[in-house]
């Protein structure tokens, strides 16, 4: 009895443990969804601010919401560029390093940016925009580079695949269009009466049935394919029997006789 609950109690204590457990998942991954959603709800509130102001504010202040809008969105695509391929491309991982580098100075720069947005002194950062155009530019060159770079490597992966795949389907094809019918037995060698260049079950002599034994010699077998009669042969008198002899596929069935 004392081992029957100490059991019970061991796999209460462990439903309560794992249930803790599933909880404190659930929570994190909510947690972990939520706070995305907040960054990407701010990402688009400032971008789309930044936007405004490049458009809508000239001298300083409209040139610091270009240079930060500009790294950022070159930076953005790279990274989804870079995260997409090395899914499917291992070697791209050197490049996801360097990048990591690179978005390193992207976002001292774009803090930087930032600041100066809020600097009273705008004959100070009047000055400073040369050195802030040349490090953004620098910054997104190479941006620009990797993400060209990684899009032209898996194009040319695909127009490899894409070049084999032709080949083997002109392969296939020609195979499909390849046949060859030998020659029947008995024909002539010079290739006439042969049976190439015809579709096989297209010869009439090997598909119709042969005429029946001895017809070579009479005259029904002439008037059967509507020839004329050979010359010196005997005439029939009655017509043949329909039930006997091989029959061919146009004749219709003799009708049974009756007796009355």
């Amino acid at each position: 009895m004392e081992a029957a609950i100490t059991i019970l109690a061991l796999l209460f204590v462990a439903f309560v443990a794992l249930g803790v457990y599933l909880t404190v998942k659930a929570v994190g991954a909510a947690k972990r969804g939520v706070d995305r959603t907040i960054t990407q709800a701010r990402r688009t509130v400032e971008d789309t601010t930044l936007r405004a102001k490049s458009f809508g504010q000239t001298g300083v202040a409209g040139e610091l919401a270009q240079l930060r809008l500009s790294l950022r969105t070159s930076m953005r695509a790279t990274q989804d560029a870079l995260h997409a391929g090395v899914a499917e491309d291992p070697s791209l991982a050197e490049s996801v390093d360097l990048f990591r580098r690179l978005s390193a100075h992207g976002l001292e720069l774009d803090e930087e940016l930032k600041r100066l947005e809020r600097e009273p002194d705008r004959a100070t950062v009047s000055g400073l925009l040369p050195q802030l155009r040349e490090r953004t530019q620098r910054i997104t060159h190479s941006a620009d580079s990797l993400r060209w770079a990684a899009r032209d490597r898996a194009r040319q992966f695909a127009d490899d695949d894409l070049d084999a795949l032709n080949a083997q389907i002109d392969i296939e094809a020609g195979a499909l269009r390849h046949w060859t019918v030998e020659e029947r037995p008995g024909a002539a060698s010079g290739g006439e009466g042969t049976s190439r260049g015809r579709r096989p079950g297209t010869d009439p002599e090997a598909d119709w049935p042969a005429p029946p034994a001895g017809a070579g010699n009479s005259s029904t077998a002439d008037e059967s394919w509507g020839g004329p009669a050979r010359e010196g042969a005997p005439q029939a008198i009655t017509a043949p029997d329909p039930q006997l002899g091989t029959r061919y596929p146009w004749q219709k069935s003799a009708r049974p006789e009756t007796t009355n």
